[in-house]
């Protein structure tokens, strides 16, 4: 699976090793995969910006980071931990883990994987790990740079599903004379929360950025909990939810 032979196996058999089904050792530190998925996803972050760096040398940022938010989203890195069969090495507890689709057991276990290989071979050694899937055809960077998010899109229909304020600010508009380019900076608010900012050539880009931002953003449970108290407290001060704003 790897096409190479692992230097500390252990790391690799952790990275199997879904919370569900965690070790609890002598001295009471519980043993499950989590670290490593951590890990793994800040290296595939690298690696996949790595590649398509060098790959698109004429797309903008705002084209990178969308080619790339395709590439290692959670669904497309369920499929592809499937198709290199480590679904079959997983380890759960499957009375607490009934749709691994829902919670993506498998995409988190890759995840981890990478992490592994990190600790264990270094940087370079996930390079080509990668480079490796690309070229079997596990991984269609073509198809990931044809196909389209609108990130914009998802985050208006997660803020309606929750009947959250949000409102999309353009914060500057910058002119280079050199250039004869326009670049704008643009902010996403939730309950009047800043979660996240982007820039483009456009206000679109720009927003398109700033909402894949506040969407990684939005993973973080302390963000949660903030956007979800100041909710609560609009409606308890108004007894009405607060109307909905978007450019």
């Amino acid at each position: 699976m790897l096409g190479f032979i692992p230097y500390n196996i252990s790391l690799y058999k952790l990275a199997m090793l879904h919370k569900s089904a965690h070790i609890r050792q002598a001295g009471g530190r519980i043993l499950n995969n989590e670290r490593l998925e951590y890990l793994g996803d800040s290296v595939i972050e690298a690696v996949v910006s790595d590649i398509l760096y060098n790959k698109y040398p004429d797309k903008s940022e705002g084209e990178l980071t969308n080619i790339r938010a395709r590439i290692v989203q959670r669904d497309t890195l369920d499929k592809l931990a499937i198709a290199i069969g480590l679904d079959k090495l997983v380890f759960t507890n499957k009375k607490c883990t009934q749709n691994f689709t829902k919670v993506h057991i498998n995409g988190n276990a890759f995840e981890a994987l990478i992490g592994a290989i990190y600790l264990d071979r270094g940087y370079k050694k996930c390079q080509q790990f990668f480079e490796k899937l690309i070229a079997d055809g596990s991984i269609s960077v073509e198809k990931a740079a044809k196909s389209d998010i609108n990130f914009k899109s998802k985050l208006i229909e997660w803020a309606q599903r929750y009947k959250y304020k949000y409102e999309f600010r353009t914060e500057s508009e910058d002119f280079c004379k050199e250039t004869n380019i326009t670049t704008f900076t643009s902010s996403v608010y939730i309950e009047d929360i800043k979660v996240g900012q982007g820039d483009g050539t456009s206000k679109k880009e720009s927003q398109q950025v700033a909402s894949q931002r506040a969407m990684k953003s939005l993973k973080n449970k302390e963000i949660r909990e903030q956007i979800t108290q100041k909710h609560h407290e609009f409606e308890n001060e108004t007894g009405t939810a607060p109307e909905q704003v978007s450019i």
